[in-house]
């Protein structure tokens, strides 16, 4: 699997795109098929979650060189909830290898969604590769 959503378009599930989508296709195929373990193949993947206080810690795998923003903002496509199931935008800060969710309006977050939308514009978590983090959930809810 290749993460493409920096590379699609709005309207179309297709990118016009094909040689990026391309170039991170041949990433994972060297790593995976060739054994290439030197190549970071992949952005990060939510691993965990661990909530202190009204914040909550992810932990990710596959972060490469470290994470960092794709646009050199600040992180944005996070939402969390708490136990009432209503997701709210949230803010989100990069320390060292973990990112911390929080918002003002959720004392006690239990679940966090990130780039979860058909098109999750603004979505800019990545690695240091540029290889952008898949879109993922902490909940399992309906």
């Amino acid at each position: 699997m290749a993460v493409a959503i920096d590379l699609g378009e709005w309207n179309d599930i297709h990118p016009l795109n094909k040689k990026d989508v391309a170039k991170r296709l041949s990433l994972a195929a060297f790593k995976i098929a060739y054994g290439e373990n030197s190549i970071v193949h992949s952005g990060p993947v939510y691993q965990s979650m661990k909530v202190e206080s009204n914040k909550i810690i992810l932990s990710f795998s596959h972060i490469g060189s470290g994470l960092t923003l794709k646009d050199g903002q600040e992180l944005k496509g996070f939402a969390v909830a708490d136990e009432n199931r209503q997701f709210v935008w949230a803010r989100a800060i990069i320390v060292q290898d973990k990112v911390i969710v929080w918002s003002d309006q959720i004392q006690h977050p239990v679940a966090v969604r990130y780039a979860w939308a058909d098109n999750p514009q603004g979505a800019n978590l990545c690695n240091a590769e540029g290889l952008p983090a898949s879109p993922f959930r902490t909940d399992g809810w309906r």
